[in-house]
């Protein structure tokens, strides 16, 4: 049987951030865990790069459209790949095929009768790409969604018959359980729907970037709303229209989506499956957004957490345990590095790490690393039956798009088996002569821990291969089978390792004081307004800003100052700034600074000047000014 699992494509007006990474790494998770079933499982993620924002993203920093998507959608890709998401196909909507087969969508569903040109006028937020009615907007009119200011647009537009669907759509949601996830959320599209739903407009003519109309329909003016482009994805990484290749996973498809954009996956989506005759998804399952420290995350906060640098510093599988253990599925959860260490040093360490030392150990001790499952059911059939309860719940709960369960009930598993053995104490047992009762409890504890690893593997793939290593088994679909879903037990050879994972100190950063210098004015050091006026300091935007690699300290920057073209500057202030918080900032730059060439290969043409007090401030303006502006 076939399963097809998608992720949302990740808009490019921004690099990727947490919120990005939760959402493909429970895809990843689901994927990997579909496939140790035995499915043929085909998992697709992506990047969503048209529109006007696009549009202007790239017009600010100089570039073309284009060249403005293929930056952005490189650096998803880059992360994803550095993340190890198994993702078999990663599609980007500026894709040939795929403008090929939004067309040929679009020609199926206006042949049907399903879509006619009219005239639209309503209030637009360029930000969300999304119109509204003057009762959904907020004061000012502004965007019930970002808080932006909307403007009125009246324009030509193809429309698609919503309203058509609106009796279809709710018997889906009322005949299937799983058509939206969670209940809370499938409740809230049901109401949406049963309040009337009016017909979409789906085409724009006040900007270029995006797909043209079939050329059958000689309306050339018109580009693709981006919603309906970017939904169309989904089909066309599975051929459609264009051989029909992959069609057969289609049949049983799961939408990963955040609840921003629910009503677009759960209402306009489906309504343009029933007009193209296609088959509704199986589930379209929307989780929650990720504060910081109890705090919305923003760029003008600068508290947006970046996906990589936690990796980096935790461990990317334990930031992967972190993200699907922290919140239920559909809620909102809160991102802290305090909870994020006590899973570590807890749960992970304390628990699962603790758990094979102390099987490695005993076994060392008791057997030559050898472990023998003979009397094992003899002597603890209760737990191994209370394990199996665990396991069955942990399998269901992944099933049905519940990653934290899952997680809480594997973790059943290991309270268990730590807990038997400082019930029995097995060290008692071999000095009363009870070897049988010892070797055979080590035996419990390596035979639960084999089933944690296989249950694990989804979420945690590399530390569980570790396990599967160190107790000389290989987990795969028919280790599966043979451990979870017919309870049979093995027998170990452990091996010593090493341990999984180490305790994770949190230092506080204290404020310190940086040491006072007494500064001693000499009549050399005094200069002269003449002196002065040799330096050039201007004020510039930043264009681009990202890491240099093999610098833990340099950040690359791209900053229009006003010239002819941006200057790459690069400034040691890696540790006190993410590159994407500065980027359309402005800060003042010694201009006329000799260029430098560093690590080699890269020019810096000039200083970027910040104050320093223990931590860093760049220095700016208190107002915007223009590019170029003159500092004295």
């Amino acid at each position: 049987m076939k399963k097809y699992i998608t992720t949302p494509i990740y808009y490019v007006n921004d690099v990727p951030h947490i919120g990005h990474a939760y959402t493909t790494i429970i895809a990843d998770t689901l994927a990997r865990f579909r496939r140790l079933q035995g499915f043929d499982t085909f998992f697709m993620t992506g990047t969503d790069e048209h529109g006007q924002k696009i549009e202007q993203a790239a017009k600010q920093r100089n570039k073309t459209p284009q060249e403005y998507a293929d930056e952005i959608s490189s650096k998803f890709k880059a992360l994803w790949d550095d993340f190890d998401i198994s993702y078999d196909y990663f599609i980007r909507t500026t894709d040939e095929n795929h403008k090929k087969t939004v067309q040929n969508a679009f020609m199926k569903m206006y042949e049907k009768g399903d879509i006619y040109k009219g005239e639209y006028e309503g209030f637009y937020c360029v930000s969300c790409e999304t119109f509204f009615t003057q009762t959904q907007l907020l004061d000012d009119n502004c965007c019930p969604d970002c808080g932006r200011k909307t403007s009125v647009v009246k324009e030509e537009s193809y429309f698609f018959k919503l309203s058509k669907y609106e009796d279809e759509l709710l018997k889906w949601y009322e005949t299937s359980d799983t058509s939206v996830l969670p209940k809370g959320k499938k409740n809230e599209v049901i109401s949406f729907v049963k309040g009337g739903l009016k017909d979409l407009s789906i085409t724009r003519t006040s900007f270029d970037w995006g797909v043209k109309l079939p050329d059958d329909l000689n309306d050339a003016k018109h580009v693709m709303y981006v919603w309906l482009d970017a939904l169309v994805n989904y089909l066309t990484t599975l051929g459609y229209t264009l051989g029909d290749e992959k069609m057969a996973y289609w049949d049983d498809t799961t939408h990963l989506v955040g609840k921003d954009i629910l009503r677009f996956h759960a209402i306009y989506w489906p309504a343009f499956l029933l007009s193209l005759d296609l088959p509704l998804p199986k589930c379209v399952a929307a989780h929650g957004w990720w504060t910081k420290d109890g705090e919305k995350m923003s760029k003008s906060k600068g508290n947006v957490v970046n996906p990589k640098e936690v990796a980096d510093v935790y461990g990317l599988e334990n930031f992967r345990y972190f993200l699907l253990r922290e919140v239920p599925f559909g809620q909102d959860g809160d991102y802290s590095k305090k909870a994020l260490i006590e899973r570590i040093n807890s749960e992970l360490g304390n628990g699962l790490g603790n758990l094979l030392n102390r099987i490695i150990g005993m076994s060392g001790k008791y057997s030559e690393y050898k472990i023998d499952k003979n009397n094992t059911a003899k002597f603890y059939q209760s737990e191994l039956d209370e394990a199996k309860e665990y396991i069955k719940s942990a399998i269901s709960s992944l099933e049905n798009i519940m990653p934290n369960r899952y997680l809480e009930e594997i973790w059943k598993i290991v309270a268990l088996a730590n807990g038997v053995i400082a019930k029995y104490e097995p060290w008692t047992m071999m000095k009363n002569n009870k070897a049988d009762e010892a070797n055979a409890l080590v035996s419990l504890c390596a035979n639960l821990l084999a089933k944690i690893a296989v249950l694990l593997s989804p979420a945690m793939p590399k530390t569980c291969d570790k396990i599967a290593n160190a107790l000389s088994f290989e987990i795969s679909n028919e280790m599966y089978v043979k451990i979870l879903l017919n309870d049979e037990l093995l027998d170990f050879v452990a091996k010593p390792t090493q341990p999984l994972f180490p305790r994770v100190e949190d230092e506080p950063q204290k404020d310190q004081e940086m040491p006072k210098q007494e500064i001693k004015q000499s009549k050399d050091d005094i200069i002269t307004i003449d002196d002065f006026a040799k330096i050039v300091i201007k004020v510039g935007e930043v264009l681009e800003c990202e890491r240099v690699e093999g610098s833990d300290k340099l950040l690359k920057f791209k900053i229009d100052l006003g010239e002819d073209k941006p200057r790459q500057i690069l400034s040691g202030i890696a540790k006190f700034y993410n590159p994407s918080d500065l980027i359309g900032k402005q800060v003042c730059v010694l201009s006329n600074l000799k260029e430098r060439t560093m690590m080699k290969k890269y020019v810096s043409q000039g200083m970027i000047l910040s104050a320093e007090d223990g931590s860093l401030t760049l220095l700016g303006t208190h107002a915007k000014v223009k590019n170029g502006s003159i500092v004295g």
